[in-house]
């Protein structure tokens, strides 16, 4: 594992000092530095930002139970670990009154040493990302902006979700990315590697559909001769994602099996090739994204609690498309530009009542959907005015958020309106939406133009 910042041991013993970092190192932690004295401890600690310190509480000069003291107050949120020859419930208790983080008996464990400052570095990172975040959202400005220059909107939410994806970039934690389909979520996990700072490949897999050896092999490999037709060894994906991303799409559908493999990679940061009994190493950042439920998944047995909640530890939420309508002029043009390239066509002009259409409509299939109606309605353009006509063959301006009519029963006041006055109100509202264009108004209330006509002339 690479370490956030050095963890630093204070014993006086020098081979108390030797056994612990020897432990650790074994471990995966390479950024340990060692002292034996409490004095020497607080020049390190002003010197040095520090991940976690573990202190002997019997030393000379000064003492742990006043190095703690000190720390706690000059220091906080850094997370102290007590060494101690006492095993007693009262001086368990006092260390954390005092505001240690956790305490350890000598002669110290190793399992419960590694545990111990895993979670010491767990917390360190997570404070450390709380304060980047705080920071992040109340600068309100980008550092990267050409890192989100593909992500086309002027919508507050996005700018916020770009801010925050700016904010957990460096971290090691897995970040979440939710969605219906079509809003755009490799988009964002692409954006989520580019504002890393990782050397290494952005790597992508649907795993929809794969059973739990197809998952295995493609992600974890193989050693030869491990099952029939294993003729060579084959590294998995998650080796090409070394130093880089392994994007999972489509993670609500993973199966209950690979569940656990995934959980144990993201919680130890090793896992086995297929054949291999031996576990290996894996810094890969993992970047998960969905457009089922995962809550509502855990809740039913589908989906494992605690790898929900470890995945979520970083969440992006993408808003849908009919929840920011004013994207919708930019990404036409984008769209049309983009279209016009490829096809080798001029980009034609667009018509005023196209915009109107557009924000009638519910997008079931949001960002992706916008785009394949731009593309086909360039396909068959000639010249001139882009026409209308392919958009609204696909669009259906009574449909509901899901493509179905709309069926929801009507509130009406008490007491009931007259016909004529409904029908006004109707009228009224059909050209409020349609931005006063006759045409779309009357399509939307299933009307020809000139009965939409008649029923104005009789108002």
């Amino acid at each position: 594992m690479k370490d956030p910042a050095p963890i630093l041991l204070v014993d006086d013993e020098p081979q108390m000092l030797l056994a612990v970092s020897m432990t650790l190192e074994l471990a995966g932690f390479v950024n340990i530095e060692t002292c034996a004295t409490g004095e020497e401890a607080l020049e390190r600690l002003e010197a040095t930002p520090f991940a976690a310190l573990f202190l002997d509480m019997l030393m000379p000069g000064l003492s742990g139970h006043a190095l703690l003291e000190n720390v706690v107050r000059r220091f906080p949120g850094l997370p102290v670990i007590m060494l101690t020859a006492v095993n007693e419930l009262e001086v368990a208790v006092s260390f954390m009154q005092q505001g240690a983080f956790d305490y350890l008996v000598k002669p110290v464990d190793a399992t419960r040493l590694v545990t111990s400052a895993k979670r010491a570095l767990e917390r360190f990172r997570i404070q450390a990302e709380n304060e980047r975040l705080r920071t992040y959202l109340l600068s309100d400005h980008l550092e990267q902006p050409e890192v989100f220059a593909s992500i086309v909107s002027r919508d507050p939410a996005i700018r916020a979700l770009c801010q925050y994806i700016e904010a957990v970039s460096r971290s090691a934690m897995p970040v979440l990315i939710t969605g219906e389909t079509g809003v755009g979520k490799e988009l964002f996990a692409r954006a989520v590697h580019d504002s890393s700072g990782r050397s290494g490949e952005f790597v992508a897999v649907n795993v929809a559909g794969l059973d739990d050896s197809l998952f295995s092999d493609t992600l974890f490999g193989h050693e030869r001769g491990s099952f029939t037709g294993a003729v060579g060894s084959r590294a998995g994906l998650i080796e090409r994602a070394q130093g880089g991303t392994l994007f999972l799409d489509e993670i609500g559908n993973l199966a209950p099996q690979s569940q656990v493999k995934l959980l144990r990679l993201l919680q130890e940061g090793e896992y086995y090739a297929i054949g291999d009994d031996r576990p290996r190493q894996s810094d890969a950042r993992v970047v998960a994204a969905t457009l089922e439920d995962l809550e509502a998944g855990q809740r039913d047995g589908h989906f494992r609690k605690d790898l929900y909640y470890r995945l979520q530890t970083h969440h992006v939420k993408i808003p849908p498309l009919r929840e920011r309508k004013g994207d919708l002029a930019l990404l036409t043009a984008s769209f049309l530009a983009s279209a016009a390239r490829r096809l080798d066509k001029p980009v034609p002009t667009v018509p005023a009542e196209l915009q109107v259409l557009l924000e009638n409509y519910p997008f079931p299939g949001n960002v992706r959907e916008l785009e394949a109606m731009i593309y086909d309605a360039l396909t068959v353009h000639k010249g001139g005015v882009l026409s209308t006509q392919s958009f609204r063959a696909k669009i259906g301006l009574s449909r509901s958020p899901t493509g179905e009519t709309s069926s929801a029963p009507l509130s009406f006041p008490e007491p009931l309106p007259g016909l004529k006055e409904l029908e006004d109100s109707l009228i009224a509202e059909a050209l409020r939406r349609a931005q006063g264009n006759q045409r779309i108004a009357a399509e939307m209330l299933g009307l020809s133009r000139r009965a939409l006509n008649n029923r104005l002339s009789r108002r």
